[in-house]
């Protein structure tokens, strides 16, 4: 089988719950269309999400398919509440300030959103397999489980485990890859957080899950990677760019992917 996009996921505010989607717009800054386009703040203007706080773990989010409406609940509870988000913003702000116990903004970007990675505004890509293999060393984190945690945006089917290892290489270059109609730069390989270790949806950590995650990707390493990118193995899925010519382009569940060429410069 050759490799295909498997699934689509965006995730309208950072650090919370994903929507997975048939298909996905790609804007000028090669980000997918209202991913991360939300990003909560405190005052010092860092982000609140899961890496700063654990607690954010137990906030289920869900959309309205226009992404106009938020509804929001604390797990575990009945405490449950429905904005608009464009016309409601700031009851929706004092309502996470009161569940943060500090104030809080919502900030919105609709031109590349919040990556992570500045330099690679571009969605991350796994592939199924990776997913599979790596929730097979932790017994207690099913599939789905690691899906959650890892947080993803595209993955691909079709293909083994880490093969997207060939969808980067040697610093300073780029692997060009085609997805459908969509032409991506392949740029290194995601450094992982603390947000992985712990349960999606309680923020309970799992024991030694860094310890066992890097001796194991350390021994699967695949033979087409490039073992330079590791000056340690706790990465796992690839940061990308996608340049402004694709903009407007629509990405499909089902496109074929294909790996091009690799370059020291980005596509124009």
């Amino acid at each position: 089988m050759s490799p295909y996009l498997a699934a689509i996921s965006i995730y309208p505010v950072k650090s919370l719950d994903r929507i997975d989607v048939n298909q996905a717009t790609i804007l000028e800054s090669g980000a997918l269309e209202h991913d991360r386009e939300f990003a909560l703040f405190d005052q010092q203007g860092h982000f609140v999400n899961a890496k700063r706080n654990a607690k954010i773990h137990l906030l289920r989010s869900t959309f309205d398919p226009n992404l106009k409406t938020i509804s929001l609940h604390i797990q575990e509870t009945d405490q449950k509440a429905i904005f608009q988000v464009d016309h409601e913003r700031t009851l929706l702000e004092a309502w996470f300030s009161d569940y943060f116990a500090f104030p809080v903004k919502l900030v919105q970007n609709t031109n590349s959103g919040f990556p992570d990675d500045t330099d690679a505004k571009g969605p991350t890509v796994i592939s199924t397999a990776t997913l599979e293999e790596v929730a097979s060393w932790f017994p207690d984190v099913s599939v789905d489980e690691m899906r959650l945690r890892l947080r993803s945006n595209i993955e691909i089917g079709g293909v083994p485990p880490f093969w997207e290892d060939q969808l980067f290489t040697e610093l300073g270059k780029y692997v060009h890859f085609q997805v459908g109609e969509v032409l991506f730069e392949g740029i290194n390989p995601c450094q992982r957080c603390v947000v992985p270790s712990r349960d999606s949806q309680t923020g309970k950590v799992t024991t030694h899950f860094q310890k066992v995650f890097v001796a194991k990707r350390k021994d699967s390493l695949p033979s087409w990677t490039t073992p330079t990118r590791f000056n340690h193995f706790y990465k796992l899925s690839v940061n990308t760019n996608i340049p402004a010519s694709e903009a407007g382009k629509i990405l499909h569940q089902g496109d074929e992917v294909k790996i091009l060429s690799v370059s020291e410069s980005n596509l124009s």
